[in-house]
C-alpha cells in the first residue's frame, strides 16, 4: 500500500477492465515518471472522449455524430444486419473486410447471474429496425459462450415470426489447433457446420 494520492491513482487504474493490481501499479509509476506534457495530453484526451463520443442513434455503435460512419455509408447493404454484443465486435468484423452490411449493437448479452435480461439490451430497438421490411437477413454474431448462446437463442425465437432469414456465424476449430484440445461444444459445432471438401 502506498500513501495518499499515489494509492488513489493505483486504485482508480485497477478499476479498469483487464488491469489487475500489479498492472495498475506499473501504469501509475509510468505516469509518475512520464513528462507532465504527456500526462496532460492523456488527461485531455480522456475528458474529450467523454464529451464528444456517444452511441449511434441507429445501431448503438460508438460515434462522434448522431449516426456512426457505417450507418451513414450509402454503399453498405441495408438488407443484411449483423447483430453483435459490443461495439468492439463491430471493429473485429470490419477488420476482416468480409461483411458489407449494417450492424446492430445489443450492448451486452443475456446473463441472469449478472442481472442482465433482454430488457437491458437494445432488443426493442432491433425489432423496430426490422419492422419496415428492409432487412432480409439477420446474422447473429454473439460470442460462442453461455451468455452469447442464450442471447442468440432468445433472438432467434423473437425473430422467427418476422419471416426474416436468421443465420449464425460458423464456429469450430481454429486453424492450427489440435482436436485433442478442443472442447466438446467447439468440436460439436465443427461437425454441425461442416461443408463440402473442395
Amino acid at each position: 500500500m502506498y500513501e495518499g494520492i499515489v494509492q488513489d491513482l493505483i486504485d482508480e487504474l485497477g478499476r479498469l477492465p483487464g488491469v489487475g493490481p500489479k498492472g495498475a501499479q506499473r501504469i501509475a509509476f509510468h505516469l509518475l515518471q512520464a513528462d507532465p506534457t504527456d500526462v496532460r495530453r492523456l488527461a485531455e484526451v480522456l475528458l474529450e472522449v467523454k464529451q464528444r463520443v456517444r452511441f449511434c442513434s441507429v445501431c448503438f455503435n460508438v460515434s462522434e455524430d448522431d449516426q456512426c460512419r457505417i450507418c451513414r455509408d450509402p454503399r453498405r447493404d441495408q438488407t443484411v444486419l449483423c447483430v453483435v454484443e459490443e461495439y468492439k465486435d463491430v471493429v473485429a468484423i470490419e477488420r476482416t473486410k468480409e461483411f458489407r452490411g449494417r450492424y446492430h449493437v445489443l450492448g451486452g448479452a443475456i446473463s441472469p447471474i449478472d442481472g442482465i435480461g433482454p430488457e437491458q439490451l437494445h432488443i426493442r430497438e432491433l425489432l423496430t429496425r426490422l419492422s419496415d421490411g428492409t432487412v432480409s437477413e439477420v446474422i447473429l454474431a454473439t460470442d460462442p459462450n453461455l451468455e452469447g448462446e442464450a442471447t442468440a437463442t432468445y433472438l432467434t425465437r423473437m425473430l422467427k415470426a418476422l419471416e426474416i432469414r436468421i443465420t449464425r456465424l460458423a464456429s469450430g476449430l481454429p486453424v492450427g489447433g489440435d482436436l485433442e484440445y478442443a472442447d466438446e461444444v467447439t468440436l460439436g459445432r465443427a461437425f454441425a457446420g461442416r461443408r463440402s471438401a473442395e
